[in-house]
Parts: C-alpha cells; sequence; structure tokens
C-alpha cells in the first residue's frame, strides 16, 4: 500500500494543489497529512485527491471548528494512532514526544511535522517520517513523502 505524507502547507494553495496532483499521478491509496494547514479553505484541494485523507491538527490551526467541518472530520487531535495494511501508525505535529513514541516500540510508523525539515530515520523496528514543508515557505523547498508499507520504505519527494 502506497501512502502519502504531507505537513505544513500553511494555506499555499498552488503548493497543496501541485502534491495533490503528484499524489494522484503517484497513485497513493491514502493520505496523512501532519498538521499545520492553517486556513479552513486550504482543504478544498484535498477533495480532489483519488483517496482518502486523514490528518492532525497543528499549532497554527488556530480555526478547528471550520477545519473539523471542511474536512468532514478528518482532521484528529494529536497525538492520533491509525492502523494501515497491518501497520501500526502515529501521527503527530509537534515533535516533542517523538522520542517517546520511538522507544514504546508500539508504532511501525511515527509520522510527524512542525520543523518543516524532511526526515526519514529507522530507529529499531520504527520508521519515522517527517515530509518536510509542503509550503515551502520557510526552506524554499517544497517537499512531501511517499512511503511503502508492505517494506516501509520511503522517500522525500519535491512538490515543484
Amino acid at each position: 500500500m502506497k501512502i502519502g505524507i504531507i505537513s505544513d502547507t500553511h494555506d499555499n494553495m498552488p503548493k497543496i494543489k501541485e502534491a495533490v496532483s503528484l499524489f494522484n499521478m503517484k497513485q497513493v491509496e491514502f493520505v496523512i497529512h501532519a498538521g499545520d494547514y492553517v486556513a479552513p479553505f486550504s482543504i478544498a484541494p484535498l477533495d480532489d485527491l483519488k483517496c482518502d485523507y486523514i490528518g492532525v491538527f497543528g499549532n497554527n490551526d488556530g480555526e478547528k471548528a471550520g477545519l473539523t467541518k471542511k474536512s468532514k472530520d478528518r482532521i484528529k487531535v494529536p497525538p492520533y494512532h491509525i492502523t494501515l495494511g497491518n501497520r501500526e501508525i502515529i501521527i503527530l505535529h509537534d515533535p516533542n514526544d517523538i522520542d517517546n513514541l520511538i522507544k514504546s516500540q508500539n508504532y511501525d510508523i511515527v509520522i510527524y511535522g512542525h520543523t518543516h525539515n524532511p526526515v526519514i530515520e529507522r530507529h529499531n523496528k520504527t520508521l519515522v517520517i517527517n515530509p518536510g514543508e509542503c509550503c515551502g515557505w520557510l526552506s524554499g523547498k517544497s517537499t512531501v513523502a511517499i512511503l511503502e508499507l508492505d517494506d516501509l520504505t520511503a522517500e522525500i519527494v519535491n512538490v515543484f
């Protein structure tokens, strides 16, 4: 199962649309958003995904009621646990608790955002992924991640 991972979209509508096109082109089967959508209007491009998605709130997601409504309850309070393809996944935005989640060895995959820096690391059985920032505001690079659940491999992909 191929999963698209996105974070820190920060209302950058052109980049969100490009990321959605990339996920559709790569035929991802599910998308995970690690937070910081910002405004409810920025949810609209996600409706063009050819698969379902889920995500968590980030620290800049102040309008939670609007985001919840626009996403049809797909945005959850972090940390949020989901099982996909027999893999245990925990999704959060802020990485403050990441060390404890890794040490617990309860999860196959830990996904986070907030830092705007892409990361793919393995810690024993746990794969840790930060897709970087889709918006490109801080780094000048717009990135997402593609995860293959079957073999637990992931790559960072530039969004143009």
